[in-house]
Formats: C-alpha cells, structure tokens, sequence
C-alpha cells in the first residue's frame, strides 16, 4: 500500500503524525484508511440501537463506591459501600473497575448521556485520591497488593498460567486499570485520567527496572492481558520513548517466537490470555515499522480467525484453543467460545482492517459482530453472555449486575458501547460505508452529515441521505460484501452502472448536495458452513448471519447466574447428542429443508430457524449432523453409545478439576510452587517440583474415592499425597490413575507434592466418584 511504504520510509514523519491522530483522539497510525470518532456516530432504532439502550441500563445499575472499594481497600482509606462479591472479592478485587471505567467514557462519546461523564469523573477522583494516598504512582484493587508488589520488585518470582506467587492473574487485573484510564482520556478527554495514568505507569517501570530479562519472561508466563498494549498507548500519549522500550520489554518472547516462524502452537493454550498479547503486538509493529512483527501478528489472526472460529465468530472451548483438525470436544462441551475472545478478535481485526486496508478482516468483524457479540446480551432483561456452547440442545447463562463479577461481565460492559465505531470511515477525503447499520455520521471538519436508514438484515436494503453544509466533490464508497448478490447501486432514485466486486468497494465519485439520496440493493441467499476441522456438522448462514432454533425452555438451571465461582457455566442436564435434529439424506438436499416464512425465518420440520442473535431463554440448536440414509443408524447408534458411557461417568462423579485449565483451578482454590502446566495428548496437565494443592467438595459426603489421573507412568516414590493434611490413603495405582479412599468429610483439601525436587507425573485429572 502506497501510504504504509511511506511510512515506513519517513519514519520521523509517521512517528510525529500518529502522536498528532492521538491528540485528536484516534489511536490510529499513518494509514490510508481512518476511523471516525464514537462522537461522530450515532445510532438508529434496530438491534444494535436496543444493545446500547439495554448496556447503558446495566452500566447505570452498577454502584461506583463498590467498584472502587477494593482500591480505597488497599490505599488504606475506610469503603463507602462493601465491594462487590463473586470475582470481586475472590482475587480479581478491582477488574471491574477498569472496565468500567471503559465502558463509562464510550457510552458517553457513544451517547452524550451526562450521567455517564458524571460517573466516569467521580471514579476518576477517587482513584487519584488513592494514587495520591500511595505515594509512588501506584493504584490497584489486587489483594495485598503492596505486599505482592514488593515480592516483584525483589525478583521473588513464581510465575505459572494463571498464578503469580499464588495471586490470580495480578498483570491482567492492573492492565484493566490501564486500558480504562486510557479510554477515560481517549474518549472522554480527561486530563485526570491521562495523569493518573502516567504516574501509574511511571510506577510500573520503577517496578520492574531492577528485574533481569529472564525474570520478566518469567512473570509474563502468567496472563497478563494487554499490558504492552497499554504502554505503546503511552507511548502516544506522551511521545516519551521509555514508554515504547516498555512495551517491547514486556513480549512473551516464547509466545511470539513460534508466529514470526508461522508455526501453529496455538493448540492448548488459554485463548483469551494470548490475544490481548497480539493486539500490542500489532500496534508496536506500526509504531517501529517491524515488518517481522507486522506478519507474525496476521499469520496469527489467519490461524485464529480461518481455522479456529466456528460459523458465529467465536472460538475457543473451557477458554482453550482446540486442535484444528478436531472440534469433537466443543460440540460436546457446555463451556463453548468465549465472549471475551471475540471482544479482542474484533479489536484486533478492527486494527488491522485499518492497518492494511483488507476487507477480508472487515469481513471477520461483521460475522463476529452480528452473531456473537451482539447476541451475547439479552436484549430485554440485560445480562452479559460467557460461554456460548455449540452443544445441540443447551444454552446459555446471563449475568446479573449483583452477582456477577467476571471476566466477560467487564469487557461485555464495554461491547454494546461502540457499534458505531466502524459502521463508516475515510481518508483524507473520502467516505467509506462499512456496515448496514441504522446510525448518522457528522463529518464536521468537512461538513458532510448521512443518515442510513436500513432494517437489514430482515431487508436487504440500505439508503443513505446527505446533509451537506455546500455543494462538494467526494467519493461515496459502500462496501459489498462477499455475501451480497445481485447488489445494485442508486443515485436518487436512478441505477447506477457498475462493476460487481464482492468484498470491495462500490465507489461514486461526483459533486453531491444535500438531499442526495443513496441506495443499496441486493439478495442474500442461505448456505451451509462446516465447522473448521471438516466434520460432518454444519451450520445454516444467511448472508452474514448464523441461523439457529429453539429447541426447548425445559431445565434452563442458573439460565440467570447467581454468585457462585462457576455461576457462569450452565447446570442444566445435557441433552445426548444423539436426541439431536439431524440432516439426513443428499448433501444436495439439505439446504431445500428450510422453508421461507419471512423475516429471516425458516420452517424445518418441527424447528423454525431464526437469526441466532435473536434466541434467548431457551435451549438450541445452531449446528447439525449430516448423515446420508446408509450411515445414519450406524453412525447414531456409535454416538448414542458414547453418550451412555459420557453420562455414566458424570452420574457418579461429584465433583472434579481439570488440571492446566483456569476456570477449574481457581475454582477449587489451586496453589502451588515450582509448578507448571502444559498441553499434550489432547489433555491439559499440571506437574510440579514443588507442591500443588486443590480444594474439591465432596457434597454429603457421597464420594467414596478420588481418582487422580496421569498422562504418563506413577511412581509413588517421589511424590507426597496429602489429603486434609494427613497422608492419603492410597488403594491402587493401575492405569495411570491413583485411587485415594476418602474419610468422612465434605471439604478435601488435596495436596501432592515431590519429593526430590523433580517433576511429578503429568496429572490432567482429579475425580471425586461415588463409587
């Protein structure tokens, strides 16, 4: 691209003007294509429209005093209101606070709602109030933190996934923090924010200054968010090159080595923990025009986005990337993609559609928009969304503003506040219409006001109007999407001849004036999409959206979450796989079972497909297993029997914890020391040279034993196994599996350490069963 090679050879040049589009509140570099300020947006009655009313509700009925109670906590000053419970006081103390800090200032830009910006500077005030009671810079909510902070200073450092000495993902926690102050000074235009923000960081790199290259590789083993993101953010806010060196300090070096060689190591890891990582990247590549750095970041966003996202836009199962080639365990997992993932895949394709100029990232924000975030919160009741499982027959879980405190709680504040962000955009200019979304735009440097007015996608129809202050000549550019057909293109009324080129651009150059109407028409037709790994599932797409249909409102257990550790997972029975709608016959007549009935709906049978967006408060089914007529009793009964052996073991199990996976550990209570997790033989695993310790329930004291599960051989004569503090009883060591018989209480605090300094077995596993 003709500007980025400028760029690239007038260094100075570009440095000085992505310093001046900050200023101007655009995080943007130098590129051809930029976007337009929330302020500039508004939107119009439709779906979208309803999210932001709906967000704003939610954003409303959160109390600020309990969000910032956990920073008066630690700055040593009295609470106003008790801090919020669930994740709030169970060690993420003070993440909520930074998201909605974010939240706040795009809602106002999005809005103009004062109450907002009233909310926002209250917030504001009190955390100087506690960075000031601090003295050095520093203001956080992470418990204890003075205490842990100092253990960092000194290089006491044990870092795992999701541990940093045995507090739970500190660096992401304080990172929210970042990113809210930011957005309270992009956005919002406030200088507190931006003050605060630099004494903040100014303490972070004090913090680390004594810590040597492999002692910071060793803390960024732990989830630790977008940190460097946040420093090439002060970077442009302050034009202070310590600010930059920071963030390429602060590269997961053994994450990023695999990328810049286009390996897929991906498989395995915590997905939401490595894409906040690539968004930094991606901004320190065009802030040093890394040209190295630049391609790691899109061969990543290829692996993610083409062979890891399913017809929705969501990726991920238990909040861990798959194997590619097999997407057996998300069909049959109630912990589907997760909300947080898609919010940092579209901000990351938001970055590089900017970047690059590529429709193909473009096209990715769009799916992942309309189908997952958009139907990630009820539209009615408001509530937030975590997982959204694929599994046929379940459903999903909202958040409520009282008892919910998680990680798809904050960034889901934030995803309903800026729709309008990308609807248009322009270069010097021009304007660029990206999405059909009912909205206004006000160009007031050029004069140039539009108002869409679409009911896409139950039409498939656009029109746009100008309000031009005088006569001007500019190019008019609508996208055509790659799903669009027979799209036609009018000017008042009168069809204009051009060039169909999916995925591109229609471009009218001419001298418009005010009262020129634009128009868009075309066709979307329905199609099949198989998941990534070629199976034999399939999805009903219709353009851009994702067809699904309710299957039942029976046993919706925490459809609406209570505050418990995993309330944000359902409790529902499983439906087997096998009860399932199947498609059965030719590959050719799958797609003439939908019956037209209008609005997006479509008879099949006894369901009625509809936009996904739209299913709320009941279970469904968005894929479907194909079979033709010879396969289909073999394969059903193959599959009803793995249902039955899936079902046995889960009547007898009464709890369990996946070893290696975040939700499970922090749930029953993980600590440990010289311990580590990995990824292999399609399990997650936990070893240590230390010790490593759980807390499972074993609820009226039904469970007889605990199965404790490896990938490779047991010795018992260099592990140590505790249970409540005494040894454990041991009755078998076969398969892999230690039996330990357990005595007569409820609460089984576990404990298995080494004893010779060397690894433990790789344990993936430990089951409390009946018998």
């Amino acid at each position: 691209m003709q500007l980025k090679n400028f760029a690239k050879s007038n260094s100075l040049i570009s440095k000085c003007f992505t310093r001046l589009l900050f200023l101007l509140s655009s995080f943007t570099v130098f590129a051809q294509m930029q976007p337009f300020e929330l302020q500039d947006v508004r939107l119009l009655e439709g779906p979208f429209k309803n999210a932001q009313d709906v967000d704003m509700q939610y954003i409303l009925e959160l109390e600020p005093d309990r969000l910032l109670a956990p920073y008066l906590i630690d700055a040593g000053f009295p609470t106003k209101e008790n801090r919020y419970g669930n994740w709030e006081s169970i060690g993420l103390d003070g993440h909520i606070g930074g998201h909605y800090l974010s939240a706040l200032a795009m809602m106002y830009a999005s809005t103009g709602n004062e109450e907002l910006k009233t909310r926002l500077d209250y917030m504001l005030s009190e955390l100087e109030r506690c960075q000031i009671k601090n003295g050095n810079g520093y203001v956080g909510g992470i418990p204890e933190g003075k205490v842990f902070w100092e253990r960092i200073h000194n290089g006491d450092i044990d870092g795992s996934g999701f541990g940093l000495n045995n507090t739970w993902v500190p660096l992401y926690n304080i990172h929210k923090l970042f990113a809210g102050l930011i957005d309270a000074y992009r956005y919002a235009g406030s200088e507190k924010a931006k003050s605060i923000v630099i004494k903040l960081g100014d303490w972070f790199i004090n913090l680390i200054e004594p810590l040597s290259h492999e002692q910071i590789q060793n803390i960024l083993k732990t989830e630790h968010g977008g940190i460097n993101e946040s420093f090439a953010d002060l970077y442009l806010i302050t034009n202070d090159e310590k600010y930059l060196e920071t963030a390429k300090k602060l590269t997961h070096e053994s994450f990023l080595e695999p990328l810049l060689n286009e390996e897929d190591k991906l498989t395995g890891l915590h997905a939401n923990t490595q894409i906040p990582k690539v968004i930094g990247y991606e901004k320190v590549a065009e802030l040093t025009n890394n040209e190295a750095l630049s391609e790691a970041v899109e061969f990543f966003w290829r692996n993610v986005a083409l062979t890891r996202t399913v017809a929705f836009g969501g990726n991920s199962v238990a909040e861990h990337f798959n194997p590619i080639d097999d997407f057996s365990g998300m069909i049959k997992s109630n912990q589907g993609p997760e909300t947080c993932n898609s919010y940092n895949m579209v901000r990351l394709s938001k970055s590089l559609f900017l970047d690059n100029n590529d429709l193909s990232y473009l096209n990715f924000y769009e799916r992942t928009l309309y189908n997952h975030i958009l139907s990630s919160q009820h539209p009615e009741k408001g509530g937030f969304v975590y997982f959204t499982p694929i599994r046929p027959n379940h459903y999903r879980v909202y958040s409520q503003p009282e008892t919910s405190m998680w990680c798809c709680v904050g960034s889901g504040l934030e995803n309903h506040t800026k729709y309008g962000e990308l609807i248009y955009s322009h270069n010097e200019n021009d304007v660029f219409v990206n999405l059909l979304i009912p909205s206004t735009l006000n160009w007031k440097e050029k004069g140039i006001e539009l108002t869409q007015s679409t009911k896409f996608p139950y039409e498939n129809q656009s029109e746009i109007v100008l309000d031009l202050k005088k006569k001007q000549t500019f190019s008019l550019n609508i996208r055509q999407p790659k799903w669009a057909e027979n799209f036609e293109f009018l000017v008042n009324g009168e069809i204009q001849k051009i060039q169909e080129k999916p995925s591109s651009y229609i471009t009218i150059n001419r001298k418009w004036k005010s009262g020129d109407k634009i128009a868009v028409r075309f066709k979307t037709s329905t199609h099949l999409e198989h998941l990534p790994d070629g199976s034999n599932w399939v999805a009903f797409v219709d353009g851009p959206i994702v067809l699904a249909a309710k299957t039942s409102t029976e046993d919706l257990d925490g459809l609406f979450a209570d505050d418990s550790r995993m309330g944000h997972a359902t409790h529902g029975k499983y439906i087997p796989l096998d009860e399932a709608y199947a498609l059965v016959g030719d590959e050719d007549s799958y797609l003439s079972k939908p019956k037209d009935i209008g609005k997006l709906h479509f008879s099949m049978d006894s369901l009625e497909l509809q936009p996904f967006f739209e299913v709320h408060d009941a279970r469904y089914q968005m894929y479907f297993q194909t079979y033709n007529a010879e396969e289909y009793k073999e394969k059903q009964a193959i599959l009803k029997q793995q249902e039955m052996a899936a079902a046995a073991l889960e009547a007898k199990t009464i709890d369990k914890v996946s070893c290696g996976e975040q939700q499970p550990e922090v749930g029953h209570l993980y600590e440990g020391e010289k311990s580590f997790s990995g990824y292999d033989e399609d399990k997650f695993w936990r070893s240590t040279r230390g010790y490593m310790s759980y807390q499972l329930l074993n609820k009226n004291q039904e469970g007889q034993y605990m199965d404790i599960s490896a990938l490779n051989d047991i010795s018992l004569d260099a592990i140590d196994i505790s249970v409540n503090g005494k040894p454990a009883e041991i009755i078998s060591t076969k398969n892999k599996t230690i039996r330990i018989k357990l005595g007569n209480t409820e609460l089984i605090a576990i404990k298995i350490s080494s004893t010779n300094d060397r690894p433990t077995p790789r344990f993936y596993e430990l089951r409390i069963v009946k018998s």
